[in-house]
């Protein structure tokens, strides 16, 4: 899996599967509810209004606690069919036997809608709430403001009633009905006739274009200047029974449906999401956005809500060859490769595809590490070789084995290095000289797990699995720091370099830094979440991201620099804040380092990752889940 995060919007990319959102379940069978779930609204205090065939009720998120008006005051009916939190705060409650508002204390009902079934309710940018009514031989549609209630349909014109109800971003006021679509506002009425669908229109909502969007027993269909266009999908889907429709405010289209569970299209590209994949029920009654981003799902059975977190992991469905991924590289044309299990991917406006147009396999072999030198080329290392990439061909370079690679670096004369497990370091000259220097020469039985070029002093840095670091220069070690110098026990797994020649090493033990051949460590004890840092990188900010086995942790570049100035003053226990996400922000925590390289890339949109080091999901809330549902600032 290849899990994408961007930390200031969400990266563009592949359509995303409806699996790739975090999704939660609450079902009637458990006891969460009584009945199905109808309606849905969401109070200014951020609470969640649910309306079920037993009544309203509050959803903190852990509990649903029921409503009743205080006094005697009573509701038409239990059975609720429509809810509505208009702007001015007032709840407008549509029943199974006629129309309530509550404000103020205060419980209004609606002559004009006594006895009837009020199933949708909306208000539009003026403020006016219009309320859709069933009943026969002919249905109700209500517009209420100022003191006023005014009713349209008794003529016969909206049939039996108005199933759904639509604004669009250009203020046409639209009421889809049995047998076509009305335009209320903002000129006079019009009737479109809405040929081939005898079963009325149950959804309504705009494509991309701004084009309305129909939704019917037979699918979806697009509708634009008086005239309707089947509306093609790609993906794993059928014919569907469309119930809602809902464009969310990333420009994805869920489609609730009778028969199939809920479809989320992205680009033109759909897939289901049923209960075999673990959605409560095939049949959806409604569809709503918090505001918060969430998307909430109601079927006769239960509750569902989909969470579109910060990161999104890439899967077969997004066009892996694998879900296994041993690399990423950022190519400076704005391309990701992707070394995966079963080939070598890259991802390039948007679509993934395998490399030389098959199976992304090299000379037969899948790749593990990857690089880009200064001239623009992609190494990879292959199990069998060692090469570079022409013309969509994989060329081996001669004198330099496979195996497994742990690090490529390249440094300021042009010279390429390679740490590999089994045959030590080799160094790849500007002219095609191969040489080998085994890691006896360094005193070392243990492998080379991180190397990096040093870009102002020219040499190379390397880290080994058993702890301690070396410099060479020149073909020589110039410098070696062990535990004994102030570096933490255990595995080095990664470098990086300040302007200032500071060297950041993560280890085993935490974050070291080493300036003026002095050593010093960030762990827990200085308010770092753990010890181990898997590996670092700065973001566009230059905040510092650690990705740890407790998770992925980000430190502001001011916390770090003031931590730096305390050690440089003798002062190695000042304290930092950190933030950390987790296993609830979709993060999934690795305790042991995966040594292939690279692990993380920063493409031109955010930070790139592979999923065996976890997921980076939202901010993690400070409370408990009902934090989730109230207002937040």
């Amino acid at each position: 899996m290849l899990p994408l995060w961007c930390p200031s919007a969400r990266a563009q990319g592949p359509a995303l599967s409806v699996s790739q959102y975090a999704h939660t379940t609450w079902r009637v069978r458990d006891g969460f509810f009584k009945g199905a779930v109808w309606a849905i609204a969401q109070a200014p205090d951020g609470y969640i209004w649910l309306g079920t065939e037993f009544g309203v009720l509050r959803f903190d998120g852990v509990r649903a606690v029921p409503w009743q008006p205080p006094g005697n005051q009573q509701l038409p009916s239990t059975d609720i069919l429509s809810l509505l939190i208009a702007r001015d705060g007032t709840l407008w409650i549509g029943t199974a036997k006629g129309l309530a508002s509550w404000k103020d204390g205060k419980l209004a009902q609606y002559a004009e809608l006594a006895g009837r079934f009020v199933f949708r309710l909306l208000e539009d940018d003026e403020g006016t709430v219009w309320a859709s009514a069933w009943a026969l031989p002919n249905g109700w549609l209500c517009a209420i403001g100022n003191g006023r209630v005014q009713c349209k349909g008794q003529d016969g014109t909206l049939g039996p009633n108005a199933p759904d109800l639509y604004e669009d971003s250009k203020h046409n006021f639209w009421a889809g009905v049995q047998n076509g679509l009305w335009r209320l506002k903002p000129a006079a009425p019009k009737f479109y006739p809405v040929p081939g669908e005898p079963n009325g229109i149950h959804g309504l909502a705009e494509d991309a274009d701004g084009a309305l969007l129909i939704g019917t027993h037979s699918g979806i269909r697009r509708f634009e200047d008086g005239k309707t266009e089947p509306y093609p999908l790609s993906g794993t889907v059928q014919q569907f029974q469309t119930t809602k429709l809902l464009r969310d405010r990333e420009g994805g289209l869920w489609i609730g449906t009778a028969d199939r569970g809920v479809i989320h299209v992205q680009q033109r590209t759909a897939d289901v999401f049923g209960p075999s994949a673990g959605l409560s029920g095939n049949d959806v009654a409604t569809l709503f956005q918090d505001r918060e981003g969430d998307v909430w799902v109601s079927t006769v059975n239960g509750l569902d809500r989909f969470r579109d977190l910060a990161v999104a992991t890439l899967t077969l469905k997004g066009g892996l060859s694998n879900t296994g991924v041993a690399s990423v590289l950022a190519d400076r044309d704005g391309s990701i490769w992707i070394a995966t299990y079963a080939g070598l991917n890259r991802w390039k406006n948007g679509q993934i595809s395998a490399f030389g147009g098959r199976d992304g396999k090299l000379n037969g072999l899948a790749p593990n590490s990857l690089f880009q030198d200064s001239h623009g080329r992609i190494w990879v290392a292959t199990p069998g070789a060692f090469g570079h990439l022409e013309n969509d061909r994989f060329i081996p370079v001669k004198g330099i084995p496979g195996g497994p690679v742990h690090g490529i670096a390249e440094d300021n004369a042009g010279n390429l290095w390679i740490a590999n497990q089994e045959h030590g370091l080799f160094r790849l000259s500007p002219r095609n000289e191969v040489q080998q220097t085994p890691l006896a020469n360094f005193g070392r039985k243990d492998n080379a797990v991180a190397i990096a070029a040093d870009p102002l002093r020219g040499g190379l840095w390397v880290g080994f699995f058993q702890g301690g670091i070396v410099y060479l220069a020149d073909g020589q070690v110039r410098a070696t720091y062990t535990a004994a110098d102030g570096l933490p026990e255990g595995t080095v797994n990664r470098f990086r370099f300040d302007h200032d020649g500071t060297v950041w090493i993560a280890t085993e033990g935490g974050l070291s830094r080493l300036k003026n051949g002095r050593a010093a460590t960030l762990t827990s004890k200085n308010g770092l979440p753990c010890d181990a840092a898997h590996w670092a990188i700065e973001d566009n900010d230059d905040a510092f991201w650690l990705f740890m086995p407790c998770g992925l942790v980000r430190v502001a570049r001011s916390e770090i620099d003031a931590w730096a100035a305390a050690v440089d003053d003798g002062n190695t226990a000042r304290a930092i804040q950190a933030a950390v996400l987790d296993n609830s922000d979709g993060v999934t925590s690795q305790s042991i380092p995966y040594y292939y390289r690279p692990q993380r890339a920063r493409g031109p949109l955010g930070l790139t990752r592979n999923a065996r080091e976890s997921q980076a999901g939202g901010w993690k809330s400070a409370a408990v889940e009902q934090n989730r549902f109230r207002h937040r600032g």
